[in-house]
């Protein structure tokens, strides 16, 4: 004993004998911005937009007010980042509104936070995917009528590469959204030098959609231009909510990618909304606000169809920030008994497989129903997004006063006035596009909040059945009693009945014999080959008068259980296991009819014995 306390370690453990805590699969802050960021990035491709088609009711004089209102929602992400910062320190296991609402606002508004996160992770999948297709149909309208299976293709294509981990989904990513970033800055950057547009080709031809009998710009459309520009904030929570997807320290690494999104994209909407103002531009039908500016700064050459590609391809990508939040959340949501437990395992690299999958159905359907069109899923996004953003910025307001910290009042009316904004932002853009299908996310909301509640009642009254958080009764031996169905004497018959003996205190075979005369003599034959046989367990002949096999050995067994009520019953099944898999399908599968109906009308235990043949 003494040796082997004191002998010293003369070589160091080999690499691959250490145990692999999957760090590698996990993200780094760079790698975060890849995988959890896309979204946001992506939304500068119609965040402004949404904004000048608002302000456009105004003509011309409404379109002067493109700047201030981006520089709100600017400082409306500036409040959302520093508030997704400290909620990423508060609650390192993730789940970011969800689990602030859960600390801080109770269990009800955190189901509130957490359905209208998962409405909107399942939204932003299918509205990335279909308006990345849309960029793809609009340079080639060839494949317009096929836009519906290229947009499954690449929800496909997302799939397959998130199941291989948030990791590599990353790294994959990493070159189309630092591509995107770069036109992005180089197009804002090139256009502060000019004084005019350099080419206005992208919209020749195509009518303006700024109103001739202008409207005046009121309080109300300024609200709505502000609602409408904040569907550039989706995307901004999803670092928070998967905080446990980054390395180790995993909330500062967190931290740095949320600031490094906050930066970039701030820089993104001032730059755009900037060049919006000094090109006077007015938006046309058919031609993206983003293709105008890359037009008259860049001019319509390589460094256009550049801007026009990186653009296409982030936004089909952009799908990959759900994949990358909404599994974490759902496994948080099952760790609390709100939704089954198996969407809290992990697989190899660190994937929740059942997350990824469940997301990808669920979206595929989205995307079935909508004909693969962005218009039909558009009027349903982003309402979510803004219930979270509310709830998680009340949370924390709650936070600051529990804690009160140094300049906790400060704190606490920064979160305020965020959730301020964001509520009346969360109320305009429901009430401007119910009639659109928003109507939708306010039935599906609280059905989801209900069936949340439903699957916690149901995992409540398991866990008080099965006495979870009590001390239970010391385990005692009963009297065993293994049933084996057998039809034919075999191989598989003795190995059946060697194990049901080592199991029970007694084993009874049972065979099932049907009213034809074929069968009663099939039955005769068994027994007389039983009797010669003499395995040293009894026969039992259950007749039956219907076609069926599992019922009868059901009844037996609860006749078993109501004539010795202290016995404990198993019913062995034994079962080949064929040496191809194809073979599978050569088998009468009797075992699993025995199985169904045992599990189904008593309470033995079902015991299937696989007999391998090689």
């Amino acid at each position: 004993m003494s040796v082997l306390t004191t002998a010293p370690a003369k070589t160091a453990p080999l690499a691959e004998e250490q145990p692999d805590t999957g760090e590698r699969h996990r993200l780094t802050a760079v790698t975060g911005l890849a995988a959890l960021s896309l979204d946001a990035m992506a939304s500068v491709a119609y965040g402004p937009e949404a904004i000048v088609l608002v302000l456009a009711a105004a003509g011309g004089h409404g379109l002067g007010f493109t700047l201030p209102v981006t520089l709100a929602i600017a400082g409306l992400l500036a409040v959302l980042v520093a508030s997704y910062r400290q909620v990423i320190a508060a609650f390192p296991d993730g789940g970011g509104s969800y689990a602030v609402a859960k600390t801080h606002l109770g269990r009800r508004a955190s189901l509130v936070a957490a359905a209208s996160l998962v409405l909107d992770y399942v939204l932003n999948v299918a509205v990335a995917v279909t308006a990345g297709v849309a960029a793809l149909t609009s340079a080639f309208p060839g494949l317009y009528g096929d836009r519906l299976w290229i947009c499954l293709a690449v929800l496909a294509l997302i799939t397959a590469v998130n199941l291989r981990g948030i990791a590599d989904s990353a790294k994959a990513f990493l070159a189309p959204t630092a591509v995107f970033v770069l036109a992005i800055l180089t197009l804002i950057a090139v256009g502060l030098f000019r004084s005019a547009p350099v080419s206005t080709e992208a919209a020749q031809g195509h009518a303006s959609v700024v109103a001739d009998n202008a409207t005046t710009v009121g309080a109300l459309l300024l609200l709505k231009a502000f609602a409408s520009g904040c569907s550039a904030l989706t995307g901004v929570e999803a670092i928070a909510n998967a905080v446990p997807s980054f390395r180790a320290p995993r909330a500062r690494r967190a931290q740095h990618a949320e600031a490094a999104l906050g930066a970039v994209l701030g820089v993104m909407l001032i730059g755009l909304a900037v060049l919006i103002s000094r090109f006077h531009l007015q938006p046309v039908d058919g031609v993206t606000v983003l293709a105008q500016l890359a037009d008259a700064s860049l001019g319509h050459n390589w460094a256009f169809y550049v801007v026009q590609f990186a653009t296409m391809t982030l936004l089909a990508l952009s799908a990959n920030t759900s994949f990358g939040g909404l599994p974490v959340l759902l496994k948080l949501l099952a760790r609390d008994n709100h939704l089954p437990h198996v969407f809290a395992l992990k697989a190899d690299r660190q994937v929740h497989r059942h997350g990824v999958l469940t997301l990808a159905a669920v979206s595929a359907v989205l995307l079935v129903l909508s004909g693969g069109d962005t218009n039909t899923l558009v009027p349903l996004f982003a309402i979510g997004v803004f219930v979270g953003f509310t709830l998680a910025q009340t949370g924390m307001v709650v936070h600051w006063r529990r804690e009160r910290g140094p300049r906790w009042r400060g704190k606490a009316a920064l979160n305020g006035f965020g959730a301020l904004l964001t509520g009346v932002s969360a109320i305009v853009v429901t009430a401007t596009k119910f009639h659109d299908g928003a109507w939708l996310i306010v039935v599906a909301l609280p059905l989801l909040v209900a069936a949340f509640e439903k699957v916690h009642r149901a995992y409540t009254a398991i866990g008080e059945r099965l006495g979870l958080g009590r001390v239970p009764a010391r385990p005692h031996r009963d009297r065993s009693l293994v049933v084996v169905p057998v039809s034919a004497l075999s191989r598989l018959t003795s190995e059946a009945l060697t194990a049901a003996v080592s199991l029970g205190d007694e084993v009874r075979a049972v065979t099932v014999c049907h009213a034809d005369p074929e069968d009663r003599a099939a039955a005769d034959a068994l027994e007389r080959d039983w009797a010669l046989w003499n395995p040293g367990v009894p026969l039992v002949r259950l007749p039956s008068e219907r076609r069926t096999l599992g019922r009868p050995v059901a009844a037996y067994v609860r006749h078993i259980e109501t004539a010795s009520p202290g016995t404990r019953v198993t019913v062995l099944i034994p079962e080949v296991e064929p040496a191809r898999a194809w073979q599978r399908l050569l088998q009468n599968q009797r075992g699993a009819v025995v199985a169904h109906a045992v599990r189904k009308d008593t309470d033995a235990a079902v015991c299937r014995l696989r007999l391998r043949l090689s």
